[in-house]
């Protein structure tokens, strides 16, 4: 067998069975996908990779569509014996041909990925600020608020259904679902009424306990959610906010969050997103948006 057909690939549909597959890819370019993150992102979308001759994953890229006008494209993922091969382009514009030509595509990119993307259609709108913690300090900020914070319960899924709708700017029902499944705690905020008004998500992966998403009227009471959600947790915290949230991001700094970079947001089919209403504190995740 010559060397080009040692390294012929065949694009798929991957499935739940693959996820081991995925697991060692993302490995290899140093990611930390883990099987209850992947089992998430299926459940919540579909993946494309490409298989080489024994079967081996050795490209990835998943999409995850939101409502009727919206999608979201990451794990963007090739091998780095597989690089230069055009494998990325292709699995990512089988992503884009799963779903409507209508539907506006966003995703938040990688300095290796930009220069693809940009080729692909794709330009930056924004940016979004990714922050790490090794140690955090719980800094509980003034709270003269009529509020109370619980745990979330199956009947609170219609009420933080439509407060992400309203933060995102499109329906994810579904998506939501399955990651409150995974989350490790799942908290809301409720008025004086018991109306709630803000909700949180943690999510342990195997380096980090990923906050978000994280969503609220005020950046006080988004504060308050991060405190419940990463007050006695032994291990390194992460979070990634949406620009325009600078006075939430200097109290984080002072809790022991350090920025340690800022990727775009890049979309297609369209010129921007759909316009949330500046609850969003904290992103589910950069495959998520």
């Amino acid at each position: 067998m010559n060397v080009s057909e040692r390294m012929a690939t065949n694009l798929v549909t991957l499935e739940e069975e693959d996820i081991p597959g995925l697991i060692t890819l993302s490995a290899a370019v140093e990611w930390d996908y883990d099987k209850y993150e992947i089992q998430t992102v299926i459940s919540s979308g579909r993946v494309y990779g490409h298989k080489n001759k024994e079967g081996e994953i050795v490209s990835s890229a998943a999409i995850i569509p939101y409502g009727q006008s919206l999608a979201s494209i990451g794990m963007v993922i090739v091998h780095p014996e597989y690089r230069g091969k055009g494998l990325g382009r292709k699995v990512t514009q089988k992503c884009i041909d799963s779903v409507s030509a209508d539907n506006a595509i966003m995703l938040i990119a990688t300095d290796e990925g930009k220069l693809m993307y940009k080729r692909m259609g794709f330009y930056p709108i924004d940016y979004v600020h990714k922050y790490l913690c090794n140690n955090y300090l719980s800094i509980k900020p003034n709270n003269q608020l009529d509020i109370e914070i619980n745990s979330m319960r199956k009947v609170d899924l219609p009420q933080v259904v439509r407060l992400d709708k309203d933060a995102f700017g499109e329906e994810r029902k579904t998506f939501l679902i399955h990651r409150i499944k995974q989350a490790k705690d799942s908290i809301v905020v409720k008025d004086s009424d018991g109306t709630i008004i803000g909700f949180g998500l943690s999510i342990l992966g195997p380096i980090n306990l990923i906050l978000g998403p994280i969503i609220a009227p005020n950046h006080h009471i988004a504060s308050l959610l991060i405190d419940k959600l990463a007050n006695n947790h032994q291990g390194k915290l992460r979070i990634d906010i949406p620009s325009g949230n600078e006075t939430f991001m200097s109290h984080l700094e002072k809790c022991g969050f350090v920025k340690v970079s800022q990727p775009p947001i890049m979309i297609k089919n369209a010129k921007e997103l759909p316009s949330p209403n500046k609850t969003l504190f904290g992103i589910a995740a950069q495959i998520f948006g």
